[in-house]
């Protein structure tokens, strides 16, 4: 067997190499990473929601959660690989069109055994075209750009969390679950078309063969180990900000509208701050390396002040936890993408992706177990704890983010 795999025939991009993509070609790519923020928050937030009957508990209700979570836990690294082997763009539309159907069966079917097939479906056809995106947004722009190229696609995920409980909200006041599941089926379609059309054709490069020994090694390297620590450990903040402030808030006597609004604060520092994150890597004023103990330290800043009672350090709390995370999202994406060779972005963007699901799960289910024993105060404690402790591990023992 040769010592390289055939590159598939597939029209090359005939941009030249190196020079800035059209816009025309990232923003379908922007829309994907929208989509699957806004279907996965949409749906979560409103599942609960009175009068639809297929949740009839909060045993259902979390087996709903988790189903879709799991899918991606799964499948992410599995659909990353197979975007090296045939393509992302092919990977990234069947998934975008599976992520419709999936919404479309339990819009037209609506009972609860299709509500549960669509979440799984949902989950999985997630896992496709979400790594995918990443692995274009890496092939499409030149390395001194990536920067920026994450930061948007960073942006647009963040509106997609950020509308997506209001939003779902909405439609199921509106129209009931099917009305959002309707909405979902005709974005997923919309957005495949639209990738279809602009988005360039990539063809897999060229790659050694590849043991699971060799694998292994690289997944260990500290220049996949350390960003992909950071991204987990800022998306488990995030989920944290998200699920426990509004009980901070309302433990320390504040209504719904300010808890809400803190949240919002945090979804808007994390969307705003993560463009400019890119653009400054990009120009050379900032380093990965700097940037993500940046980003650790200020949230673990921000979980300490959360530990503050009162609307202030609900708000404070929120801010530093939004603009640490949004300066590690595009600086840790961008760091996997440089230490990566071309040919293998996909499995290294499935990974990385597989590690943040792990944050997201991991963070609020440690703070809650801790809370639990003790109170929430010492949940994010321990959480601030992990985070400072990171930076100053890898400072001891030397290790450099590629930059």
């Amino acid at each position: 067997m040769s010592a390289a795999e055939p590159a598939r025939t597939e029209p090359p991009v005939t941009r030249p190499a190196g020079a800035t993509p059209p816009r025309r070609h990232m923003w379908p790519l922007y829309a994907a990473g929208f989509t699957t923020a806004f279907g996965a928050h949409g749906i979560a937030a409103n599942l609960g929601a009175r009068g639809e009957g297929a949740v009839t508990s909060l045993l259902v209700l979390g087996g709903l959660l988790a189903l879709y979570d799991g899918a991606e836990v799964l499948l992410k690294p599995v659909f990353g690989t197979l975007a090296d082997r045939v393509g992302a763009r092919p990977v990234l539309v069947g998934g975008l069109v599976a992520f419709a159907a999936a919404s479309a069966a339990y819009a037209v079917a609506d009972s609860p055994g299709w509500l549960w097939a669509a979440r799984l479906g949902q989950g999985a056809a997630a896992s496709a075209f979400s790594p995918s995106a990443s692995a274009l947004v890496a092939r499409l722009n030149p390395a001194a750009e990536r920067g920026r190229a994450f930061g948007s696609y960073g942006f647009w995920k963040s509106v997609g969390y950020t509308l997506g409980p209001l939003l779902g909200g909405v439609l199921v006041w509106g129209g009931g679950r099917r009305l959002l599941f309707v909405v979902l089926a005709v974005l997923g379609a919309a957005v495949a078309a639209w990738a279809a059309l602009a988005v360039p054709a990539v063809p897999p490069l060229p790659r050694t063969r590849q043991t699971v020994v060799d694998l292994a090694r690289r997944l260990a390297d500290p220049a996949f180990l350390t960003p992909t620590a950071a991204l987990a450990a800022a998306t488990a903040a995030l989920s944290v900000g998200v699920g426990f402030l509004p009980v901070s808030g309302r433990a320390a006597g504040l209504g719904t509208v300010a808890t809400g609004a803190a949240v919002s604060v945090l979804a808007a520092c994390a969307a705003l701050v993560q463009p400019r994150a890119g653009r400054a890597l990009d120009q050379g004023a900032l380093t990965t390396r700097s940037g993500i103990t940046a980003g650790l330290l200020l949230t673990a800043g921000g979980l300490a002040c959360a530990m503050l009672p009162g609307l202030t350090g609900v708000l404070l709390g929120a801010a530093l936890i939004g603009v640490g995370t949004g300066l590690i999202t595009p600086l840790g994406f961008a760091a996997l993408a440089a230490a990566t060779p071309a040919a293998r972005l996909g499995q290294t963007m499935g990974a990385a992706e597989l590690g943040r699901e792990l944050g997201d799960a991991g963070g609020p289910l440690l703070v809650a177990v801790v809370a639990s024993l003790t109170t929430l105060t010492h949940g994010y404690a321990v959480l601030a704890v992990l985070l400072a402790v990171g930076p100053a591990v890898a400072w001891v023992r030397g290790l450099r983010v590629t930059v």
